[in-house]
C-alpha cells in the first residue's frame, strides 16, 4: 500500500507562514533547528486536517473555513515562537 500522498493540509500553510514571521525573531530566525521546532509546536496546536489532493481542500472547504484555518494559523505560529523563545533564553540561563 502506498500512502506517500497523505499529508497534513496545515503542514505547507504552517512552513510558510513560520517563513514569513522568522524575521521578526532574530535569534530563532538564523537558527534551522529552532525554525523547525516553532513549525512542530504550531502544527501540533493545529487540528488534524488530512487530505490526498491539495484540490480537495479547496473543493471541500467554504470560504468562513479557510478563514478561520489562518486565523488559526497565525494565532498558532505566534504561539510557536513565543514558547520556542522562551524555551531557547531558559535554555541559555543554565
Amino acid at each position: 500500500m502506498d500512502f506517500s500522498s497523505v499529508h497534513n493540509t496545515h503542514e505547507k500553510t504552517i512552513f510558510e507562514a513560520v517563513t514569513a514571521a522568522a524575521p521578526r525573531y532574530p535569534g530563532i530566525a538564523d537558527d534551522p533547528g529552532l525554525l523547525a521546532d516553532v513549525a512542530c509546536v504550531a502544527l501540533n496546536r493545529m487540528p488534524p486536517h488530512y487530505i490526498r489532493h491539495t484540490a480537495d481542500l479547496a473543493f471541500f472547504t467554504t470560504e468562513k473555513e479557510r478563514q478561520a484555518t489562518l486565523r488559526n494559523v497565525a494565532e498558532s505560529v505566534d504561539f510557536a515562537f513565543g514558547y520556542v523563545q522562551a524555551r531557547h533564553v531558559m535554555a541559555a540561563r543554565r
